[in-house]
């Protein structure tokens, strides 16, 4: 174990044993191995976006063994999907690279201002299948979210009876936020802080711009100075948001983008402002397979301070 490692889990000194054994895993995982950074590929997206949406850019990635491949041989250090994606290439992959089963889902057959996810899976599906841990999605700002949160709860609660990690992705959404507001910084630190407040081991959050959406937090961001020019100065602050730094926080890939450099630079960004690494999904599966262990690799070197 490297001293980073024992540095990042003496942070979760509270949990089990059997947790912190898995957040090993992960974090000991791949090219990264060692370093307290992380890239998980999470494939999420034919349940969340529908399946043309998300593999006919790659027919390819219409299998489910072919994800897993992808994160072994790009050195990830995990894997995250819903319960069918991991069922389908569990036993085939089993002990070789870490997952994390995502156990809610939403489509998009309606409205995405207000979503809510269904419980498609339980912390007893991922111990079955071998799991480091459970993935679980909340929408703070929506209409639904204290019942999200109370669902969040129980299902950590459960997990960590189980020894499994929580991941949280945490969404911002709601009728009351602008669609700029979805990724405003103080909207975006407040979402992080309520997932690190709800006992989240890992937290995903969107890469967050430089607007404030709400009033009184704009009053406080100004008087205080609160640097946000830069992407490198808005990770910072997201990160300080959980528990000062003392929680896992990592960033979503976003959906494709054509600007290679622009996703390299947003890595550079992460990497500066002491975030925890990418959690990269339709940016990698969506390309050739060349494409994307090209892709993956530079984002390991940047990530080690090679490039």
């Amino acid at each position: 174990m490297t001293e980073r490692v024992q540095e990042i889990l003496s942070w979760y000194r509270g949990e089990s044993p059997a947790i912190l054994g898995n957040l090993y895993r992960l974090l000991m995982q791949g090219r990264l191995g060692g370093t307290g950074r992380l890239i998980i590929l999470p494939v999420d997206q034919g349940f969340e976006h529908g399946p043309a949406r998300s593999f006919a850019p790659n027919p390819a990635g219409y299998h489910p063994h072919y994800h897993f491949q992808l994160a072994l041989d790009a050195g990830l250090n995990g894997y995250a999907a819903p319960l069918g994606f991991i069922e389908a290439g569990a036993a085939e992959f089993a002990g070789q690279i870490p997952t994390i089963l995502k156990v809610n889902s939403h489509d998009v057959l309606h409205s995405e201002k207000n979503p809510m996810g269904a419980m498609t899976a339980s912390p007893e599906d991922a111990l079955r299948l071998g799991c480091v841990g459970v993935g679980f999605t909340i929408y703070p700002g929506t209409e639904d979210r204290r019942f999200l949160y109370e669902q969040l709860r129980d299902v950590i609660a459960e997990a960590r009876s189980l020894g499994l990690l929580s991941v949280v992705w945490s969404y911002p959404r709601g009728a009351e936020l602008s669609t700029a507001g979805e990724t405003a910084l103080d909207v975006a630190a407040y979402a992080a802080h309520i997932a690190a407040e709800m006992g989240a081991h890992i937290i995903k959050v969107k890469l967050p711009t430089d607007h404030l959406e709400q009033a009184d937090a704009r009053k406080v961001y100004e008087k205080y100075g609160i640097p946000r020019a830069t992407l490198t100065e808005r990770v910072r602050h997201v990160v300080q948001s959980c528990f000062d730094g003392r929680r896992v926080v990592i960033f979503s890939g976003g959906s494709k983008s054509e600007d290679d450099e622009a996703i390299y630079e947003s890595v550079r960004a992460i990497r500066d402002g002491g975030g925890f690494g990418s959690i990269i999904g339709r940016n990698t599966f969506q390309r050739e397979r060349g494409d994307a262990l090209e892709m993956l690799g530079k984002m390991v070197r940047i990530y080690k301070g090679e490039e």
